[in-house]
């Protein structure tokens, strides 16, 4: 995997909205503040509060917008503004040809799974991390994204070690990391944003879903061979889940133990990534070593 060059004083980020809608103005302001502050200069997508029904700008000037940002080689990084749901309708029409000889750093989460998923078949790293949005948090909930996110993007190491759940499947494993909103994981499958997870390690989070439908995407991948040469599963935040009528009959974690029971892989639950106002740094496409114990969670990047 290509790693893109990371980041320095002077170096010019952009923030672009290739889903949905702005809602919030001054959280791009005050995002754009936070990366002048580490000394880096900041564009805004020409289109990024134009507003076109669900989403920030119609289709066409949504993918405008990335594309510069992607071709114009003085950007050093692309920080995508939201998620939601758009990514998927551009996707087919980025020309990736520029970005392929001079890799950037493409930089989100949940709907932005598009974009990590499609870059990773490219042979390139991706940070899966806080967004502009995630400025609407509070300046304390926020400051270990925030933290992580610089950590990564100026090429710090990352390492990470958060409790053992009582649900977790212990033991070690190494691999590539790969993975996103588990929405998204689905929705790509049969497409060629699809990835391959064999000898890798998939990191999945979700929000504001049924049990009964978290079940039913999780069944989706493990039936498209998903868990079948997998190394390990990391499982981020399973936010503000919705409760089911009548009741389920399991919790999150029963649920992913049941349907991964025969599959013999370490298993590692609430990663503080995704949703939540904590929303910790993982680079896609990089190895890792993960060490699952009774007491802890270990998450070694490898360089």
């Amino acid at each position: 995997m290509m790693t893109p060059a990371y980041l320095k004083p002077g170096d010019t980020i952009a923030i672009v909205a290739p889903a949905g809608i702005i809602k919030n103005k001054a959280s791009i302001h005050e995002a754009a503040a936070l990366a002048k502050s580490w000394g880096l200069e900041v564009v805004l997508g020409k289109h990024i509060f134009d507003a076109y029904h669900h989403f920030s700008a119609t289709d066409d000037h949504r993918l405008l917008d990335f594309q510069t940002a992607l071709d114009q080689p003085n950007i050093k990084a692309i920080w995508c503004a939201r998620g939601g749901y758009g990514t998927v309708r551009i996707i087919d029409d980025i020309d990736f040809s520029s970005f392929k000889k001079t890799p950037k750093w493409i930089i989100g989460y949940s709907d932005i799974t598009v974009l990590h998923n499609a870059v990773h078949n490219l042979g390139v790293e991706t940070l899966h991390a806080m967004m502009p949005v995630n400025m609407e948090f509070s300046e304390s909930s926020r400051r270990q994204s925030v933290a992580t996110f610089k950590k990564a993007l100026f090429g710090e190491k990352l390492n990470y070690e958060i409790p053992s759940s009582s649900y977790n499947k212990t033991g070690n494993c190494k691999g590539v990391l790969v993975g996103g909103n588990l929405t998204l994981l689905e929705n790509l499958l049969g497409s060629s944003s699809s990835i391959s997870t064999a000898g890798k390690i998939l990191f999945f989070e979700e929000i504001g879903e049924y049990k009964y439908h978290i079940d039913r995407l999780i069944r989706a991948l493990d039936r498209n061979g998903y868990f079948t040469n997998c190394k390990g599963l990391l499982i981020g935040g399973m936010s503000h889940i919705k409760k089911n009528n009548p009741p389920f009959g399991q919790n999150i974690e029963e649920l992913i133990l049941a349907i991964t029971e025969t599959y013999n892989f370490p298993i590692a639950f609430d990663f503080p990534a995704g949703h939540d106002p904590e929303n910790n740094a993982l680079i896609f496409g990089r190895t890792v070593e993960m060490e699952i114990s009774s007491t802890s969670t270990k998450i070694n990047f490898t360089k």
